[in-house]
C-alpha cells in the first residue's frame, strides 16, 4: 500500500459488501480494516442518542465519525449529507465528498 493509509471500521464492511466482485476485492485490499472497539461503539451510540429521528443505518456513519475523531482523520464519502449530521459531535472531523462512480 502506498500513500496515506485508509482505515475503515469493520462495521462499514457489512453495510457496503453486497457480494464479491473484483472491484470490491481491490478496494478492500487497499484499506486497513479496524475492529470496532468498545470505546468507538459507545461514542457513536452517544452521538446517535443526541440526534432526533436517527435511522438505524446512521449508526454505521456514527462509527465512521467517532473512529475518525479519535484518530484525527478525514472522512472521504459519496454520502456526505448523512455523515455531516454528526459534525456537531465530532467537529474535528473533516468530511470530504467524493464521486460514487
Amino acid at each position: 500500500m502506498t500513500g496515506t493509509p485508509v482505515t475503515v471500521p469493520s462495521a462499514v464492511i457489512g453495510e457496503w459488501w453486497r457480494g464479491r466482485t473484483d472491484v470490491r476485492d481491490d478496494i478492500l485490499a487497499s484499506v486497513h480494516v479496524e475492529a470496532l472497539a468498545e470505546d468507538v461503539a459507545k461514542l457513536a451510540g452517544i452521538a446517535c442518542s443526541r440526534l432526533k429521528d436517527v435511522e438505524a443505518k446512521l449508526t454505521i456513519d456514527a462509527y465512521v465519525m467517532a473512529s475518525a475523531a479519535l484518530r484525527g482523520d478525514v472522512v472521504f464519502t459519496s454520502d456526505a449529507e448523512d455523515l455531516l449530521r454528526f459534525q456537531p459531535f465530532f467537529p474535528s472531523v473533516r468530511v470530504l465528498s467524493v464521486s460514487g462512480r
